[in-house]
């Protein structure tokens, strides 16, 4: 297994990571791998969605409507906050 050092943490993020892990019951260390896999493995809804958006293929669709598809994903991603 590999290992890793993450350096210039900040304190507060480290506080916060240690409540999370004691209130899941894991260790600060476990949280943090769980953490790490799972967001590896599950890329988050904006991303999928401006990775949709992009495609493999040419598109003849503008700049103005590559544009306002990102802003509208971007509309629908701030309002789920």
């Amino acid at each position: 297994m590999a290992q890793i050092t993450v350096r210039k943490l900040n304190d507060d993020v480290l506080e916060i990571l240690k409540a999370r892990a004691k209130a899941n019951k894991r260790s600060t260390e476990a949280e943090i791998r769980e953490l790490l896999e799972t967001s590896a493995r599950e890329p988050n809804l904006e991303r999928r969605s401006l990775l949709s958006l992009a495609g493999s293929a040419p598109s003849n669709r503008t700049v103005e409507e590559i544009v306002a598809d990102i802003r509208a994903l971007r509309d629908e991603w701030e309002d789920r906050e």
